[in-house]
């Protein structure tokens, strides 16, 4: 290998997850190639919720078990598994369903938080790196519950994030709409996290990362990767679906769900699945919000960003192919405007993304386990936003053989 190609990397995926590890590596010195089939930031990571979201909930838990029949029973609930999907899911729902275990749950949290613990503070040094602090908001967020037994049924979570030191605020009655006199007076609790910040533009973000990294000595090439392969120097060779190949020392997967048919290529095959999310962007909304809302018993969530006000969330089982229900969408708009009564959907937008979810609910950072000089960033389900400066900061550490300053065990490939 020669010392030009030493200092070469190539990274797979320009998302947020990519795009922010891109410009790490060129930061460190190295110089990076970021590879995508479509444009910078218009994938998953263009519709997400925008959020900054440090309060970490595990996806499997003891009684997960008893709300599978109606996730393939109830269309409109905050899980919807297409029964014609549930057969291909189901090496994937025990994986699910082992990870809620009681022996197993304590240590998921614990690496979930040992990511969400670092994440605003990567993030607030990652943007001032690229020169665009305004992008996050410093205003909190919201967490909502209609009734006494909402909250309740929360507490576990809330118990969780007291355990961990992360900060929140109860409040009732008139100190709800206080906060944000959007809300209807029929939300009898709600919590105040005051670290979960908002994206003022996820496209915007990702558009900003990959610029920095370009300006600072990066580059973007356009397609599809259909091999990775490694010659007897020990560089890696990258083969695009035009025929075009590139050299370099290291590569980065990073291209979320669509990962998962590289890492077979590799021969070591991974347990990661979409979870079909939805948005209604809305530019004309009528009501103007100063926190982002999350309502955790109909789980999903409304915030203000992208020039408007974005409702989205819940999760679709359903794979790569199917069709999108827009009748999703429009579920949360009519819980959204239960919530904020004076909501108006209008110049709205709809849209569906793959988010890349691993069954025990915490990403894949990692060296493979097959090919040395390939590493794998995949798999961050609802926090790839949030994720994405740790993530990038992560890689960045092993690329350069510097020591992470979180225990990488929990992350390796080869767990399951």
């Amino acid at each position: 290998m020669t010392d030009e190609t030493k200092k070469k990397v190539v990274v797979v995926g320009a998302g947020v997850i990519g795009a922010s590890i891109a410009f790490d590596l060129q930061r460190r010195g190295f110089q990076v190639t970021l590879i995508d089939k479509g444009e910078p930031g218009r994938g998953t990571s263009f519709g997400n919720m925008a959020s900054i979201a440090l309060d970490f909930a595990a996806g499997s838990g003891p009684s997960t078990w008893k709300k599978i029949p109606g996730w393939l029973l109830d269309p409109e609930g905050p899980v919807w598994l297409r029964p014609s999907y549930a057969a291909r899911m189901l090496p994937w729902f025990l994986r699910f369903l082992a990870a809620g275990r009681p022996s197993r749950l304590r240590e998921i949290e614990d690496a979930g938080m040992s990511l969400s613990l670092r994440a605003l503070g990567d993030f607030r040094e990652m943007l001032q790196a690229i020169g665009a602090s305004e992008l996050m908001t410093e205003e909190g967020c919201l967490a909502i519950y209609e009734t006494e037994a909402e909250f309740a049924a929360d507490r576990g979570h809330l118990a969780m994030m007291q355990r961990y030191g992360l900060e929140f605020e109860v409040l009732s009655n008139g100190a709800i709409q206080y906060h944000e006199p959007a809300l209807s007076p029929v939300i009898a609790k709600a919590v105040l996290l005051p670290d979960n910040k908002s994206i003022r533009d996820p496209y915007k973000l990702v558009v900003r990362l990959t610029d920095a990294a370009i300006a600072a000595g990066a580059a973007f090439a356009s397609g599809a990767v259909s091999n990775i392969e490694r010659k007897g120097d020990g560089t890696v060779v990258i083969a695009l679906d035009d025929g075009r190949r590139i050299e370099a020392a290291f590569v980065v997967l990073a291209a979320g769900v669509h990962t998962r048919f590289l890492a077979a290529k590799l021969g070591e095959p991974i347990p990661l699945e979409t979870e079909r999310g939805y948005h209604t962007q809305i530019m004309k909304p009528g009501i103007s919000m100063r926190y982002s809302v999350i309502w955790p018993h109909r789980a999903f969530m409304v915030t203000p960003t992208a020039g408007g006000i974005r409702v989205g969330g819940n999760v679709e089982l359903a794979g790569l192919d199917a069709a999108p229900d827009f009748r999703r969408p429009r579920v949360l708009v009519r819980h959204a405007q239960r919530a904020l009564p004076g909501l108006k959907v209008e110049e709205a937008t709809e849209w569906m993304g793959h988010r890349p979810a691993l069954p025990d609910t915490i990403p894949i950072i990692s060296p493979s386990s097959k090919m040395p000089g390939v590493f794998y960033a995949t798999g961050h389900g609802h926090l790839g936003l949030t994720y994405a400066a740790t993530t990038a900061r992560l890689i960045g550490d092993m690329v350069s053989r510097a020591k992470p300053s979180v225990d990488m065990t929990p992350f390796r490939i080869d767990r399951y």
